[in-house]
């Protein structure tokens, strides 16, 4: 008799990526798009986005069926194509990324415990600074304790996420009016007025939403590793296909059904969360309070599993050799302390810059996008690598996809960011260096020079900060 197999059955499969991929970027995403674009190009934006992060997805796929030995995350896979110091560079931006959405989160979660404590309104004020410093601190600790995951906490977190949006959902269809939607499809008229009399094109709205859209990506690479609890493997690509279909639905909805119930200006002007203060305009302050309640459980529980992932990160990079040992050495509760601490002091720092920016929530996320690219264009990269090496040419066309958008989204949409995040790559030399020289490992010349042009686009990028070229 043929044994059932074990796995994940392809509904399950599609249901787990869906409700893993979806965090806190969803419920502030209408003012952020507003702000750079009219439903038209908005929507242009995410069939464009949609195709690169599947892309992405399909090359993460492949290339841990066709190198499951490469299992430390995936930097793993920039460590095969650049050797050493590409992993180190895509560990240490997937790292940043992961204490940089944090930064995110906490803005996010201030401003919600706003709207009941108006201390906090606004969720970047002192009040607010320190109370985000008191959350960094106590789930550092909880990790440090050896909190791990907890099915009852996910499942909670996964109701607190999926019901509001569904609710804002369902009542957004309700309000819908065709006139409101279409008044102003391309942005002619509206982009005027918010871009101080500065008429964008469809182009130029479309760059503008990338990075916006792309936030609410970041972790679709655990779609892969979903991917490969499944029962058969002919299962894992189909189930990431129609996960990311039923992900851009709801992403589509919840971002462009808001344009047929306010105007492009309202929505651009709204504080954060945004939605929450657009079902404040549709059905009054219960719909806000709603939204409220259940971003504060969401992001409460995503920023502990984000906490637990930079400390996951460090170990590995650790066992790797691209960082000291020091990062991955584990407590008595098996928790790497001197990762968490590090980590929590650069989040408690970074919480600082609530001060000296009008859009501390638009500056953490966005900075969040940025490292992360830098990841994703190396797996594109090694994808199309190990595909021309086997002569898949369908799987490198997948890689060219992949790693040109990336490319493209760094180039166009978000060099600033990426340049800033390149300043804090320089601190992160010092310890690549301090791995390799505890472990008797040569440094080559070619690992100093890329070194060297890295740092000097560090030194640029803090100049055209201090000269106001760039700013946060």
């Amino acid at each position: 008799m043929k044994e059932k197999s074990a796995g994940i059955g392809k509904g399950e499969l599609v249901a787990l990526i869906v409700s893993s991929s979806i965090g806190a970027g969803i419920f502030g995403i209408n003012s952020d798009l507003a702000s750079a674009s009219a439903p038209g190009p908005a929507l242009l934006a995410w069939l464009l986005v949609g195709i690169g992060i599947l892309a992405l997805v399909l090359s993460l796929n492949n290339l841990a069926k066709k190198r499951p030995e490469l299992d430390a995350g995936i930097f793993s896979y920039a460590e095969a194509s650049f050797g050493k110091l590409g992993g180190f560079i895509s560990g240490w931006g997937y790292w940043l990324s992961a204490w940089l959405g944090n930064i995110a989160f906490a803005t996010m979660l201030m401003s919600s415990i706003g709207t009941f404590i108006p201390t906090f309104k606004g969720g970047q004020n002192i009040p607010s600074i320190i109370g985000a410093a008191v959350f960094v601190w106590l789930l550092t600790m909880l990790v440090n304790n050896g909190i791990e995951s907890a099915s009852l906490l996910n499942m909670i977190v996964t109701f607190c996420k999926l019901v509001p949006l569904f609710v804002f959902i369902v009542i957004c269809i309700v309000s819908f009016k065709a006139g409101v939607f279409t008044s102003d499809f391309w942005g002619n008229v509206t982009n005027n007025v918010l871009h101080e009399g500065k008429t964008l094109n469809t182009f130029s709205q479309v760059k503008g939403c990338v990075m916006v859209m792309m936030w609410v990506f970041v972790g679709i690479e655990g779609a892969s590793i979903l991917a490969n609890r499944a029962k058969n493997r002919s299962d894992a690509q189909t189930a990431t296909v129609l996960g990311l279909i039923a992900l851009l639905i709801i992403y589509v909805f919840a971002s462009i059904l808001p344009y047929g119930v306010m105007t492009q200006e309202q929505l651009a002007q709204s504080s954060q969360p945004a939605m929450a203060e657009v079902l404040r305009h549709i059905v009054g302050t219960w719909g806000a309070t709603l939204i409220s309640i259940g971003l504060i459980i969401s992001i409460l529980g995503a920023w502990l599993s984000w906490t637990m992932l930079p400390a996951e990160t460090t170990i590995l990079m650790a066992k790797h050799g691209t960082l000291p040992r020091l990062w991955g050495k584990l407590n008595v509760k098996k928790a790497p302390t001197a990762s968490l601490v590090i980590t929590g002091i650069m989040q408690s720092l970074f919480l600082l810059t609530f001060l000296v920016t009008d859009y501390a929530y638009n500056f953490a996320y966005t900075l969040c996008t940025a490292a992360i690219l830098i990841c994703y264009l190396l797996v594109g990269i090694y994808q199309m690598e190990y595909s021309y090496q086997n002569r898949e040419w369908g799987e490198f066309l997948i890689g060219v996809i992949a790693a040109t958008f990336q490319l493209l989204a760094m180039v166009l949409a978000g060099w600033q960011q990426v340049l800033v995040v390149v300043i804090l790559y320089i601190p992160g030399f010092y310890f690549y260096w301090a791995a390799a020289k505890e472990r008797d490992r040569q440094v080559t010349n070619m690992e100093k020079i890329v070194m060297t042009v890295i740092s000097l686009l560090g030194i640029l990028a803090i100049y055209l900060l201090i000269t106001g070229k760039i700013s946060l």
